[in-house]
């Protein structure tokens, strides 16, 4: 290892380590859930129901049962669950996890209440989900893809496919593909149907988001859809001899580690759990173990997955991170660790060895295999992203964080394009 960034790194004996890791509580077998924070742009906090209040929300927290999640006027939000379902918050909109719990059968139950504001649903219709708005309460019997908006006068239920059960003070109703249903909460939820569906400002960020979890999760074989999107677009998997199946984000190295960047968030009945700051730092940091391969660096092997980890594990092995990933031992205070996963917005970004791509928001690229091979050649790679909404919409062009694509012909997300400026940066090179 004659790069520079390979003195992070030393010889320790791992086996006090290891075994840590390996005793750390697991909550697989206990009827709670954990689903996770998937997107979060502009002003977004989440109550844990910790005693602390609203806290910052960060990419990848863990949302519990009892969590309260809302976004300011200028935030978005994701909240992916264990299928690969998903709710999207548009601004100034207030969401409860009412219940996030395991069926006495095994089947996964969702008691989600809209309080205000705007959230997308796009569910699929594998577990059993219930959305709660204004005195309605919508249940699903199969996959369906819904928009609700709840005020102190009036909610708005539209249909963009299958069909959602609603229950209220004014009796029982169907609302079907391409209608609306529109609740008058003054006059005890008394409801009228229309035969269209109005357009709203967001509509274009939930198809774009549902259009890049379709590309990417697609043919999924693991026994979990969330967080299956962001491996397959910001890495790849590579068979090692010796190792077997392993994944790697673009842009690491030989000097990059997993360890570094993310939070410690405190959460009741579970205690602190960590959130990785990278975009793709889900699954990685749940299942599984972290390795470190010779010629390759850090390397994720995707197994065990029956159990879920609050801390990230690795395997023993004579390389170890100098610093090991420990978790506070008092407090309830959410820690940060390194850097945060908040980005600016700018037009033009370098791409280094070493990013493991923090900062590009999903989809914001075209073919980030092909950007890697251009940093393993050269150091650095220059990209100018697209820009996700149209100046012409004041609401959209509003969005804060880093930018992201419209979506091209065909549904799939279209992703921005590299710039021909590349160059030699003074960082290590990507052994990917």
């Amino acid at each position: 290892m004659s790069n520079p960034a390979a003195s992070r790194i030393r010889v320790i004996v791992a086996a006090a380590a290891f075994s840590f890791f390996c005793a750390l509580p697991v909550v697989a077998e206990s009827s709670a859930r954990i689903v996770r924070l998937s997107d979060v742009q502009g002003t977004v906090e989440i109550n844990k129901n910790s005693g602390n209040g609203f806290e910052s929300a960060f990419l990848n927290l863990p949302v519990t049962q009892g969590s309260t999640v809302r976004t300011g006027s200028n935030g978005r939000a994701e909240v992916e669950f264990e299928d690969g379902s998903s709710i999207r918050l548009a601004p100034d909109t207030t969401v409860e996890f009412s219940k996030l719990s395991l069926s006495d059968s095994g089947a996964r139950v969702s008691l989600v209440n809209l309080v205000e504001g705007m959230a997308y649903c796009n569910l699929l219709g594998k577990d059993d989900f219930s959305l709660t708005f204004s005195h309605e309460t919508a249940t699903l019997e199969h996959a369906a893809h819904f928009r609700v908006d709840a005020s102190s006068d009036v909610a708005n239920l539209a249909v963009y496919k299958g069909e959602v059960n609603v229950e209220g003070p004014a009796g029982k109703i169907v609302v079907e593909k391409k209608k609306t249903a529109t609740f008058n909460v003054a006059d005890e939820d008394k409801y009228t149907v229309e035969n269209k569906i109005v357009e709203a400002p967001l509509d274009s960020w939930d198809k774009e988001s549902i259009a890049y979890h379709d590309q990417y999760a697609k043919n999924n074989s693991s026994p979990y859809g969330y967080g299956t999107a962001d491996l397959n677009y910001y890495g790849a998997y590579t068979n090692v001899p010796g190792y077997g199946l392993m994944w790697q984000p673009y842009f690491t190295g030989i000097g990059w580690d997993p360890f570094l960047d993310g939070a410690w968030g405190w959460y009741p009945g579970f205690g602190y759990m960590f959130a990785s700051a990278y975009p793709w730092g889900w699954l990685p940091y749940r299942y599984g173990n972290w390795m470190f391969v010779p010629g390759f660096g850090w390397m994720w092997q995707p197994g065990m997955w029956g159990s879920w980890v609050t801390v990230p594990r690795f395997a023993a092995t004579r390389l170890v991170h100098v610093t090991p990933l420990v978790a506070p031992t008092s407090g309830v205070k959410t820690v940060l660790v390194g850097k945060t996963a908040k980005t600016s917005s700018f037009s033009v970004r370098t791409l280094n060895a070493g990013s493991a791509g923090m900062g590009i928001p999903r989809g914001s690229m075209r073919n980030l295999g092909h950007l890697n091979q251009q940093v393993v050649r050269n150091g650095f790679v220059q990209v100018r992203p697209t820009p996700q909404f149209s100046a012409s919409s004041p609401t959209r062009a509003s969005s804060g964080g880093y930018s992201q694509p419209h979506t091209s012909m065909g549904g799939a997300p279209s992703m921005g394009h590299a710039s021909s400026s590349v160059g030699h940066a003074s960082g290590g090179t990507s052994h990917k």
